[in-house]
């Protein structure tokens, strides 16, 4: 009499985790123990099988270039200058959207009621910051584990360690986005030509992604910018020496202007500058 009392609290608590806007996924992970392989590079997705488990499913992202870009796919480079730190993970492209998530904030928990669940830390939960892509391996059945469809979060080894055993490789996940708290003020780091600018817009709290984003120089009004790939956004404008201000609005809907970020004559391409503003939502 105890086994249908047990089936159906586990099934009360699905339910109720799916009423809290929890959804399914799986998750693997990549960049060593110390997390220092996710800093700027692009995450992987040619699973080479664990020894302890070449005759399971499990996976571990050790793992060959797909394309490899400069900072990774949302242009971050290092995290933790960027402000988001060893706890972060690269999407599949289902969850990535184009770069539209890049900065948003994920709480992971291990799903101990689905095959492998048993390689879960129960109780334990993460929250991770979305800075990478985890694309598809089509050398590999539907794509490997970041194949279209499939709601995949290839983590960083310590954050992943907070919610599944080592060995294990793969778990399936609950997962729902939740607002980002970050340190400081949203920053701006600049590349580009005399001829156009390249933003990085970095460290949004709050919904912790962009929109859409304007910038001003001394010299112009508002220009709308375009997102360009990743959390890169270009202004078609030649604003080189000028003194240059931003607009951005969240993907959650705050808009905010940010006065005098760079100021006019001295500054160049490949400098960042941070402010004192963030976001709520």
């Amino acid at each position: 009499m105890k086994r249908p009392l047990i089936l159906c609290v586990a099934f009360s608590a699905c339910l109720a985790l799916a009423a809290a806007g929890w959804s399914s996924g799986t998750a693997t992970f990549y960049g060593g123990p110390d997390g220092s392989g996710t800093m700027g590079k692009q995450a992987l997705n040619n699973y080479t099988l664990h020894p302890f488990c070449r005759k399971s499913y499990a996976h571990f992202a050790n793992r060959a270039h797909a394309r490899t870009n400069a900072g990774g796919a949302c242009g971050y480079d290092n995290l933790y200058n960027a402000g988001y730190g060893v706890n972060n993970a690269a999407l599949s492209s289902t969850l990535f959207n184009d770069g539209a998530s890049c900065g948003q904030c994920y709480l992971i928990t291990c799903d101990t009621s689905r095959p492998g669940g048993k390689s879960c830390k129960p109780g334990n939960s993460i929250t991770v910051s979305a800075t990478n892509l985890c694309p598809a391996n089509y050398a590999l059945p539907n794509g490997g584990w970041c194949g279209p469809g499939r709601p995949h979060f290839d983590m960083s080894q310590p954050a992943w360690e907070n919610i599944g055993v080592y060995s294990a490789g793969v778990i399936p996940v609950l997962y729902q986005q939740v607002q980002c708290s970050r340190t400081g003020g949203v920053r701006f780091s600049i590349a580009g030509s005399q001829y156009f600018l390249l933003v990085n817009i970095q460290n949004l709290a709050g919904s912790g992604s962009v929109g859409a984003a304007w910038v001003k120089g001394d010299k112009t009004g508002w220009i709308q910018m375009s997102r360009n790939w990743g959390a890169n956004w270009q202004a078609l404008a030649g604003l080189v020496g000028q003194g240059l201000s931003f607009a951005v609005t969240s993907t959650g809907g705050q808009y905010i202007q940010f006065w005098n970020v760079v100021p006019a004559g001295w500054w160049q391409f490949g400098q960042t500058y941070t402010t004192t503003q963030n976001f709520y939502y």
